[in-house]
C-alpha cells in the first residue's frame, strides 16, 4: 500500500508508526482508517517486532477526528464510521506484542481514544488530552466511553466525559490516564527506552502477560485466575522458560 499520512520505522525489533497529516492536526479520516488498518496488518505479520510505538508529527498526536469529513454524514454513515474506528483500535488492542502511545500534544477526541487502545501511555508535558465529543452534540465514537471508563473508573470517566475538560499530562498522570510524563524533547527516547526494556525480556512471556491481563479483564476473578494458572503451567513446556530459570540458577544473562 502506499502510504500517505503513516510512516513507519523499525529498528532493533521495535516499530514506530508516526502519524504524519500535521496540516489537519493528524484528525482522523477515514483514508487514516485504512492506512493504519493495513499497517498494523504488515506489522502483525513480522515476526521481528517485539513493540510498537505510536506518536504524532508535529505538535500535534492527534486533535481529533476529522469534522470536515464528518459534517455531512448521516446516521448510517456515523455508525459506519463509528465502527471503521473500533475494529482499526480493536486490532491495535489485540496484537499480540506491547504498544506504546507516545503522545507529543494534542490528544484529543479519536486522538485520546487511540491511545486509551494501547497498553502504555507516555506523555509530553505539553500534551492536552480529553474527550470533547459534546461539545459538538456528539459523544466519543471509537470505543471512548468504553476503554476510558475501564482504566480510570466511571466517575473520572464521566467528568471529562460530560465537562469536555481538556487537562494536561500531569493531570492525566495523576488519573492514570498516562504512565509517564518526559520533557518534549526527552519523549521518544523515553517511549524508546521503556520499549527497549521490554523487548529484552522473555518474548513469549511478555506476549502471555498481554493476552491473561487483556482477556481476564473482561473475565470474573475465579476465571481470570483459571485462565492465569493454564498459562503459567502451559510455559514450562516452552524453551525459552527453561533458559530463564537455567539462566538465572547459572547466574548469568538469557540466551533468548
Amino acid at each position: 500500500m502506499d502510504y500517505k499520512i503513516l510512516n513507519q520505522t523499525q529498528e532493533n525489533g521495535i516499530a514506530i508508526i508516526t502519524i504524519n497529516r500535521p496540516k489537519a492536526m493528524n484528525a482522523l479520516n477515514t483514508l487514516f482508517f485504512a492506512e493504519m488498518n493495513s499497517m498494523l496488518d504488515e506489522i502483525d505479520s513480522n515476526k521481528n517486532i517485539r513493540v510498537l510505538i505510536i506518536t504524532g508529527a508535529g505538535k500535534t498526536f492527534v486533535a481529533g477526528a476529522d469534522i470536515a469529513e464528518m459534517s455531512n454524514m448521516n446516521s448510517e454513515l456515523g455508525t459506519r464510521f463509528s465502527r471503521i474506528g473500533q475494529n482499526v483500535f480493536d486490532k491495535i488492542e489485540k496484537l499480540p506484542f506491547p504498544t506504546i502511545a507516545a503522545i507529543n500534544g494534542y490528544a484529543l477526541g479519536g486522538g485520546l481514544e487511540l491511545t486509551l487502545a494501547c497498553d502504555i501511555r507516555i506523555a509530553s508535558t505539553k500534551a492536552v488530552l480529553g474527550q470533547p465529543e459534546v461539545n459538538l452534540g456528539l459523544i466519543p465514537g471509537y470505543a471512548g466511553t468504553q476503554r476510558l471508563t475501564r482504566l480510570i473508573g466511571v466517575g473520572d470517566a464521566l467528568y471529562l466525559l460530560y465537562t469536555a475538560d481538556m487537562i494536561s499530562a500531569d493531570e492525566a498522570l495523576r488519573l492514570k490516564l498516562v504512565q509517564k510524563v518526559t520533557e518534549p524533547e526527552a519523549l521518544m527516547e523515553t517511549a524508546m527506552k521503556i520499549a527497549t526494556k521490554i523487548s529484552r525480556k522473555g518474548n513469549n512471556a511478555i506476549k502471555q502477560v498481554k493476552n491473561v491481563v487483556r482477556k481476564g479483564i473482561n473475565l470474573d476473578f475465579d476465571k481470570g485466575q483459571l485462565l492465569e494458572a493454564q498459562v503459567f503451567g502451559s510455559m514450562f513446556d516452552t524453551e525459552e522458560t527453561k533458559e530463564g530459570m537455567s539462566a538465572f540458577l547459572e547466574k548469568r544473562k538469557p540466551k533468548w
